[in-house]
């Protein structure tokens, strides 16, 4: 790494290796993948690179590494709901946890008003952090160090038989989704009760921000809202842009 780099953006090799768990080769990597894009602004005339990049590796490798544990591990499990659990492992929530565990805000180069905007706690930009930095481990030490990264920060602190067994809360999963989009939580409303006293079946639509979506009719409420509410993910999740 140049030692002609301005005050307040290098990185020790110390520190990185604490991060990663291992010893490093190339600090340039690292050095990328902890700064954010704010710090161009403040350091024009030098030749710097924020994480971005390093984030759409990152991201593409934890699609990949954890896919690939999630197909071995739950052979029973569809397409859907293969995907709906890697969400939960590597959306931008469970992303930035992984990040706040390593302290990774502490070490992220940004500009002085970034940081006062309590940008080193911003999910968003830890989330990013943290692909970046799967990214630089990549390029650094290659393949396997990365999915063993992977599988240190990710998946070794979980119960994956838990978090299945909650995939399977529709009416959670399309929360988490709304919420991850900024959107307000749904409410679910009963459209329309048939039959005895002792045998009811209720119809349950889901409403979000006053938008009517699915409905989903069973013989109790509550699984008339997970009919519903699996509907709805299932509705909104194949009208919205690939990540």
């Amino acid at each position: 790494m140049s030692e002609s780099l301005p005050p307040g953006v290098q990185v020790s090799r110390s520190t990185i290796e604490q991060l990663i768990g291992r010893p490093v080769d190339d600090r340039s990597h690292y050095r990328r993948a902890l700064t954010h894009r704010s710090l161009l602004r403040v350091h024009p005339t030098h030749e710097f690179q924020s994480n971005e990049r390093l984030e759409f590796l990152g991201d593409a490798l934890l699609d990949v590494f954890v896919g690939e544990v999630l197909y071995d591990r739950f052979p029973d499990k569809d397409e859907g709901a293969l995907t709906r659990l890697r969400a939960r492992l590597v959306s931008e929530r469970p992303l930035a946890t992984y990040a706040r565990r390593l302290d990774l805000g502490t070490h992220l180069l940004m500009s002085q008003n970034a940081a006062e905007g309590e940008g080193r706690d911003n999910p968003s930009i830890l989330a990013d952090a943290f692909e970046a930095l799967v990214g630089a481990v990549y390029l650094d030490l290659g393949y396997e160090a990365a999915r063993a990264f992977i599988q240190q920060q990710v998946l070794a602190p979980l119960d994956l038989r838990e978090v299945a067994t909650r995939d399977e809360n529709y009416k959670s999963q399309l929360l988490e989704h709304l919420q991850a989009e900024g959107r307000p939580q749904p409410t679910y409303h009963v459209v329309r009760e048939t039959g005895p006293s002792h045998d009811k079946t209720f119809t349950v639509e889901v409403q979000v921000d006053d938008t009517a979506y699915e409905r989903g009719t069973a013989g109790s409420k509550q699984d008339a809202e997970q009919q519903a509410a699996r509907r709805t993910l299932t509705e909104i999740t194949a009208d919205a842009p690939t990540r």
